[in-house]
């Protein structure tokens, strides 16, 4: 098979060749049963099947305890960011970390139903890094404490979650794992909810997933949509509504890749966070030790799957995407809001495709000089 590109793009993005072939194959006839997945009633026993064994190899490889529920939901994280006030809000106030652009939507919208106060912020240093928890103002009465985990826009990530409970808060964590969701264990015991699009890690856009602690479930405003009350959705085992069965079938190889993935002793996510902290380490070496290139974000807080760039001479940088291009090096250019470029290194690409990348902007820094 001829080498595919490296597919760089922040969302949607590459997905495990693997899981491509067999969804090809499968895409008419799924397993014998004369339809494909696309064709088939949600409530039916064949996509019910499809169904289960997806929640339960996530719920295995993310090592989500009992009383959490997991919920497949559509609508991005964007609607997540209506639909967690609508839940767990009650009215009252909720308290934002903010940290990029993601985190700044999620206070925006928040406003619409509850009281929401940004209590920590990185924006006067461009968001480059995280403010300590140490210095965050918690409300009192805060129904629940908002935070990014990893900013895919501005490229810093939380490796550490909070402790809320030890900064004197009682208040559950709420955290949008949008782009690092299985590229790395969770500590489930810091986390109240966690929600993030499936488009990144995890499959193609359309699903969503949400991980929510038992006690949270019923505590829904009276105007939240009955198809985004999370205890509707959990009583309902994500089938309320018809669900983006498509996505979720998808997710679920997907699980199963995961699951096959071997890295030295470690497994499944294991193995995928020590690739992904190789992955990382090879671009940002190259980066530092460049005169050419610069990476802005503080080095404690640098997000493992979306590294953004910049050329120091931006006079330079559609040639560098053209040139990028020509040797299968796809999706560089840096969001619109920020300007530069962006690699983003979710769990399926590989190794060599950040090699790949880092020879080419070698070759092109020597050729520029």
């Amino acid at each position: 098979m001829t080498q595919r590109p490296y597919n760089f793009s922040a969302g949607p993005a590459v997905m495990p060749v693997e899981v491509l072939q067999q969804a090809a194959a499968e895409m008419l006839d799924w397993q014998g049963s004369g339809m494909g997945v696309m064709e088939m009633s949600h409530r039916g026993k064949a996509f019910m099947s499809i169904c289960e064994a997806a929640e339960s190899d996530l719920r295995e490889l993310l090592a989500v305890p009992t009383h959490f529920r997991i919920l497949f939901m559509q609508g991005g994280g964007l609607a997540e960011n209506a639909i967690v006030p609508l839940n767990l809000a009650r009215g009252g106030t909720v308290d934002f970390v903010v940290t990029g652009s993601w985190s700044q939507k999620s206070a925006k919208e928040a406003r619409k139903y509850a009281a929401a106060t940004v209590i920590a912020s990185n924006e006067s240093d461009g968001h480059t890094s995280l403010p300590d928890p140490a210095t965050w103002k918690l409300s009192r009465d805060a129904q629940y404490v908002h935070i990014c985990s990893n900013e895919t826009i501005h490229g810093v990530e939380f490796h550490e979650l909070p402790d809320l409970q030890a900064l004197g808060s009682n208040a559950p964590l709420v955290i949008d794992f949008s782009s690092h969701v299985a590229s790395r264990p969770v500590d489930w015991s810091r986390v109240g909810l966690a929600f993030g699009g499936a488009q990144k890690n995890l499959g193609p856009a359309g699903l969503t997933l949400v991980v929510v602690r038992e006690d949270l479930l019923g505590r829904a405003l009276s105007i939240c949509p009955s198809a985004f009350d999370y205890k509707t959705v959990a009583d309902n085992g994500s089938m309320y509504n018809t669900p983006p069965t498509y996505g979720i079938y998808m997710a679920g190889l997907t699980f199963q890749w995961l699951k096959r993935q071997k890295e030295g002793a470690f497994t499944g996510i294991a193995a995928m966070e020590e690739r992904n902290i190789a992955k990382a380490a090879l671009l940002y070496n190259f980066i530092d030790g460049s005169q050419f290139y610069v990476n802005k974000v503080a080095r404690d807080c640098r997000s493992r799957m979306n590294v953004p760039f910049f050329l120091r001479d931006e006079s330079r940088n559609d040639a560098f995407l053209a040139s990028a291009q020509e040797h299968g090096l796809l999706q560089l250019k840096g969001h619109k809001s920020v300007g530069g470029m962006r690699a983003s290194l979710y769990n399926a690409m590989p190794l060599e495709g950040v090699q790949a990348l880092v020879n080419h902007m070698r070759t092109f820094e020597q050729t520029q000089a």
